[in-house]
């Protein structure tokens, strides 16, 4: 019996979000608005999103011992995720610089902060959470040894899932993990390394997949996504939303497809229903404060005529159903 449906491994970043009318281009400077600080980062928006929809959530992270560390401890333990994996102290909180634009996409520069100092042992320190955990999530805002790590201590039957955001090349062994590899367009080609695997999504989908991991997810915005795993590829339809802030959108859909897949959920499914989660969340400003609870993701799923995932096509909207474009998800 597990106590967690998920273990989230991964960064915890004070948000600071200014609107502007448009993102600046190199050398530029542009008026915004009033600073707005948030809780985020990837690894405790998944689990913030994740709790929010109703999963048994523990994340293990790193903060400063400072305001902006207390405001994410916070923010985790008001959601209802257990947070005694989460460390204090070492360096100071990691920070995102956010600008988000009127039709919702963002730009983002992060500090690390205290995430850079999760460490190895650090994974091995809370090897009860992951005996404990049916599925565990973890992202590329903290050191890539420190995955490699969370990897070596997956309990026997435990499942484990890849955003490579930030993106970078994969160790093996990590990749032969990943059940599914979650990217987007711009993560894809970063981990495939211009290896000519083709101009379509679902070329990107079967290069990845050769690539050693057990299945792959691609996002594609207000296109849907595609899955890819041994059956082959199928094609997951988007959703029609009016987009505010696709801030921590594709944090929302990773969470989402997490939690479904260790609720026994097969990777179509599991998807189809993220990307409803994904959709909810764009339709309001921030990252964690948008995301939908389980009766939201619902009601959604109730306006929106439900599609064969099997069938190809897409229901084409303002709104990214399945992550963002590959500036949008990045949170």
């Amino acid at each position: 019996m597990y106590d967690y449906d998920l273990l989230v491994v991964g960064s915890a970043n004070a948000d600071l979000v200014i609107g502007v009318e448009r993102r600046p281009g190199a050398g530029e400077t542009v008026l915004g608005s009033d600073l707005a600080v948030h809780p985020g980062g990837k690894g405790a928006n998944q689990a913030v999103a994740a709790a929010r929809l109703g999963a048994r959530t523990a994340l293990l992270a790193r903060v400063g011992d400072d305001a902006y560390g207390r405001l994410l401890l916070d923010a985790q333990r008001a959601a209802g995720v257990d947070t005694v994996g989460v460390l204090a102290g070492g360096a100071p909180t990691g920070v995102a610089l956010i600008t988000v634009d009127p039709s919702g996409d963002n730009s983002i520069v992060v500090s690390p902060g205290a995430n850079g100092k999760l460490a190895p042992a650090d994974v091995r320190g809370a090897e009860s959470l992951f005996r404990a955990s049916r599925v565990v999530s973890a992202q590329l805002e903290i050191p890539l040894e420190t995955v490699v790590e969370a990897v070596r201590n997956l309990a026997p039957d435990s499942r484990f899932v890849l955003n490579p955001s930030p993106p970078r090349p994969l160790p093996d062994e990590v990749l032969a993990a990943c059940d599914p590899l979650i990217v987007n367009e711009h993560e894809a080609k970063v981990i495939l390394g211009g290896s000519g695997a083709g101009d379509e999504p679902a070329d990107w989908a079967r290069a990845l997949l050769a690539k050693g991991p057990r299945s792959v997810v691609v996002t594609l915005g207000g296109e849907g996504a595609l899955v890819a795993d041994a059956e082959g590829v199928t094609r997951i339809p988007s959703v029609r939303v009016e987009a505010v802030d696709t801030t921590g959108a594709g944090d929302a859909f990773t969470a989402a497809l997490a939690w479904k897949l260790g609720t026994g959920s097969s990777l179509a499914q599991a998807a189809t229903y993220a990307a409803r989660v994904g959709a909810a969340a764009v339709t309001k400003r921030g990252a964690q404060e948008s995301f939908p609870t389980a009766a939201e993701a619902e009601a959604l799923c109730r306006a929106v005529p439900e599609e064969d995932p099997r069938t190809p096509g897409r229901t084409s909207g303002s709104g990214s159903a399945a992550g963002t474009s590959p500036e949008g998800d990045s949170r």
